[in-house]
């Protein structure tokens, strides 16, 4: 039980600590530091989501881990938000660019399509109640979003040459992966498994 804790601690602890040392620091202001490192927790938090979700984190109930993953989705959003505003206005042109998709670096299309995914999906789950989704419809347009999120994510930070060390950010990406490659089986399992036993879904 401890252990998963233990293991997601250091998966993403361990890559912020060695950021926290990089010489490029140096060379950054406070505001565009504080920026690059909310990314890198949102990061963090995409592998947490997949792992609340699919009740991995023991002693958390189904319940609970279904709300710790409605607000963690809320602080990913707020990490993101100071992600992009600290970029913002540390170099607004840079920005414009790559929101408009008009950026020649390789990572922003990647990061940009990740960060509407997350606003769209915050935006649909703040509404969920009030347009009664059913539980079916709302896995049929969060499941899509997901991977978007998962897939954007990963390849903007794998293609980003910054202050996270190579190894602890590839093995970071490789985590938020998998966990979610492994929800999204075992959830499908799981309703396959209520199907056959003639369960309403």
């Amino acid at each position: 039980m401890i252990l998963i804790w233990i293991a997601l601690a250091v998966a993403i602890g361990v890559p912020i600590a060695l950021a926290a040392t990089s010489e490029q620091l140096a060379w950054r202001g406070p505001l565009y530091i504080l920026a690059g490192f909310a990314g890198i927790v949102a990061l963090g938090l995409v592998l947490v989501q997949p792992l609340l979700i699919g009740g991995y984190l023991a002693p958390l109930s189904a319940y609970r881990g279904r709300r710790a993953h409605h607000w963690i989705g809320g602080a990913l959003v707020l990490a993101v938000a100071i992600h992009v505003a600290g970029l913002w206005i540390t170099s607004p042109p840079d920005m414009i660019d790559a929101l408009t998709y008009t950026s020649p670096t390789p990572f922003s299309p990647f990061g940009v399509t990740a960060m509407w995914a997350i606003f769209i999906v915050a935006l649909l789950a703040s509404l969920r109640r009030r347009f009664e989704l059913r539980p079916r419809t709302w896995r049929f347009i969060h499941m899509p979003l997901a991977l978007v999120i998962v897939a954007g994510s990963v390849v903007h930070c794998l293609l980003i040459e910054g202050t996270m060390e190579t190894i602890s950010k590839a093995a970071l990406c490789v985590l938020v992966v998998a966990a979610t490659a492994k929800v999204m089986i075992d959830l499908q399992v799981w309703r396959k498994r209520r199907t056959l036993r003639g369960d309403s879904p």
